[in-house]
């Protein structure tokens, strides 16, 4: 079935879309995307009076806005839910579950421009939501760290993550493409059984052998990294992210 959101809304359409970054592991309030919906676009930031992300479980200062099409959690004190960051990690707030946008294969496209420093980073990713703890596989569509990117180009991450899928294997790489990510491209992904064909702006850039199969939810955001050896240089920087389209074919 196919599946497009264009941003021509007021807000972000609540049926599909949670404007919050792993919410379980924190809560709804601490969690919050800093966003906004106009012009036919998505746009998350992280200005500087945005807290950090999970500050007494994460090892390292993290601040983050992203949305996701899916959320899936057990009660609060279980380990279940999307992608713990370290062993043992607990639900601190259950989420009601929520399947918006999670399909199972498919042609994914995420048309979007970055702003960043270097030390921010914008990311495109499907996740199993692990309603079954092996569902946790993850296809990246696109990772752009801003300490890769140049006049030249950028560094461009694509790739299959396993965690703890155990029918599949870390497969991830970052090509070097010329171009500015500070203006729209399409990044794309064209999951089948067992094949993940990775794209931008139409050219085929890498395949990876294996694939997930189960349905996965979406992710994107904009994260910051304050202990980042930069991070002083850049201190007043807004990272931003500006999504143009989402679509599933």
């Amino acid at each position: 079935m196919r599946f497009e959101d264009d941003f021509d809304g007021p807000d972000l359409d609540r049926s599909v879309w949670i404007p919050h970054y792993l919410p379980q592991w924190s809560s709804r309030a601490q969690s919050a995307a800093t966003y906004a919906v106009h012009g036919s676009q998505l746009r998350l930031s992280i200005p500087p009076e945005q807290g950090l992300w999970c500050p007494d479980e994460h090892d390292t200062p993290l601040r983050v806005s992203g949305i996701q099409s899916g959320v899936y959690c057990g009660p609060v004190g279980s380990t279940a839910g999307q992608q713990p960051f370290k062993p043992g990690l607990r639900v601190r707030e259950a989420q009601p579950v929520q399947w918006g946008w999670t399909p199972r294969y498919g042609v994914l496209e995420v048309r979007a421009r970055m702003a960043l420093s270097p030390r921010s980073m914008a990311s495109v990713w499907m996740v199993g939501l692990e309603d079954e703890p092996q569902r946790s596989g993850e296809i990246c569509i696109v990772e752009v760290f801003g300490d890769a990117v140049t006049a030249a180009g950028a560094d461009v991450g694509m790739g299959v993550h396993p965690f703890r899928d155990p029918a599949l294997r870390d497969d991830f790489a970052k090509p070097r493409r010329p171009i500015d990510v500070g203006e729209p491209h399409t990044y794309a992904a064209d999951w089948r059984p067992g094949r993940v064909d990775f794209f931008v702006d139409g050219d085929h850039v890498r395949t990876v052998g294996q694939a997930p199969d189960y349905p996965m939810q979406m992710m994107v955001a904009v994260f910051d990294f304050p202990a980042h050896p930069a991070a002083a240089d850049h201190a007043g920087h807004v990272p931003a992210f500006v999504v143009e389209r989402v679509s599933g074919t």
